[in-house]
């Protein structure tokens, strides 16, 4: 999502160059890049409407200065309220619980639960913390496998499930209570399952 976002930004900074000010106009113009970013990283669309007002309404009229250009002041802008919107503070994990601490990675495929689950599995372990990463998508083998080789990577426990595999929860319980402190958990939600996971 902030590739895209910082590709989007680009282009608003390079439709922005020659102004002297933000106007209604070329900010109506340069939103519109950065509510497609955000459409199509699968943000709420009331997120997305309330963040465009909001940016919106601090970017009207904002005074260029000294050497920015207007495109570098709305981008300003934006990371402020991408900054707010996030919770504008750096908020700990709170892992101080019975081991093992659960932390569950859910999201669409291809939105960087694996890739995100191996950085915190990473920070963790540098945090002298011992992560295990299972992945819970037992309907994709590639996503199996793709954490499998971070885990190795990372030279972290990694839970061993299969494509298919019914009862992996009882045996993910048994597992992580004796191998980790933190066991992140990376899942996306292929469409029915919901009904299946019920039984």
């Amino acid at each position: 999502m902030l590739d895209n976002l910082t590709n989007r930004l680009s282009k608003v900074i390079k439709t922005l160059r020659g102004e002297a000010r933000l106007t209604e106009s070329n900010v109506a113009d340069a939103l519109r890049e950065v509510r497609m970013a955000l459409l199509e990283a699968d943000v709420a669309l009331p997120v997305v409407k309330d963040f465009i007002a909001a940016v919106k309404q601090k970017a009207m009229g904002e005074e260029v200065i000294g050497s920015l250009t207007p495109g570098q002041a709305l981008v300003g802008v934006v990371q402020r309220e991408l900054a707010a919107l996030m919770g504008g503070e750096n908020a700990a994990l709170k892992l101080a619980v019975t081991p093992p601490a659960v932390i569950l990675m859910a999201g669409l495929q291809g939105s960087g639960k694996t890739t995100s689950s191996g950085k915190l599995a990473k920070y963790l372990a540098e945090q002298k913390k011992k992560p295990l990463l299972a992945s819970c998508d037992v309907y994709r083998p590639a996503a199996i496998e793709q954490l499998r080789t971070i885990a190795g990577q990372l030279q972290v426990d990694f839970f061993e499930s299969a494509p298919g595999q019914k009862r992996w929860i009882s045996r993910l319980a048994r597992s992580i209570t004796r191998r980790s402190t933190t066991t992140m958990c990376s899942s996306s939600t292929p469409p029915g399952a919901s009904r299946s996971m019920r039984r």
